[in-house]
């Protein structure tokens, strides 16, 4: 009997920790992870100088938005852009913008060469791979696009907010 007793509780056991790690997972899924568009290989990509590039020698598609994370949710909310050109380039007073007059503006900021920045809503200390813009409360909605432009507000790229 005490072996039956012990059979059940480990099959119990195995299915209440699939069911919490499913719940985690899915969790994680919808609210952090970055879910990012096909990238064009490297090759389709025009060969660019070395040095840096400004607003005006920026291929179309060469920087990027790929992802809207957790759109509406305050503590998680970001934007990650996104280098795929040569050399650096300077995104000091780009803008990531909506339609509804919400805009964050890019302090002096480099990207290099396959790089890739998340710009939060919220407040914190900016570093190299982070920045932070310093609202109090959710900016991207669902359904509105995020417009990445240039200081002279050329659009360069906009992504649809899932």
């Amino acid at each position: 009997m005490d072996r039956r007793k012990l059979i059940y509780y480990l099959l119990l056991n195995v299915f209440v920790s699939a069911c919490v790690t499913t719940a985690i997972l899915y969790w994680y899924d919808r609210n952090y992870r970055a879910v990012t568009l096909p990238q064009a290989p490297a090759a389709a990509l025009p060969a660019l100088a070395t040095g840096a590039e400004t607003a005006e020698s920026v291929p179309e598609g060469v920087v990027q938005i790929v992802s809207v994370i957790g759109a509406g949710n305050f503590e998680v909310e970001g934007v990650v852009v996104k280098y795929a050109g040569q050399g650096e380039l300077d995104l000091t007073g780009w803008h990531l913008k909506d339609a509804v007059g919400h805009t964050f503006t890019f302090p002096p900021f480099k990207l290099f060469k396959d790089g890739a920045v998340q710009v939060h809503t919220g407040g914190g200390a900016n570093t190299a791979i982070d920045l932070f813009w310093g609202q109090r409360q959710a900016v991207w909605q669902s359904g509105q696009a995020v417009l990445l432009t240039t200081p002279e507000g050329d659009v360069q790229d906009s992504y649809p907010v899932p």
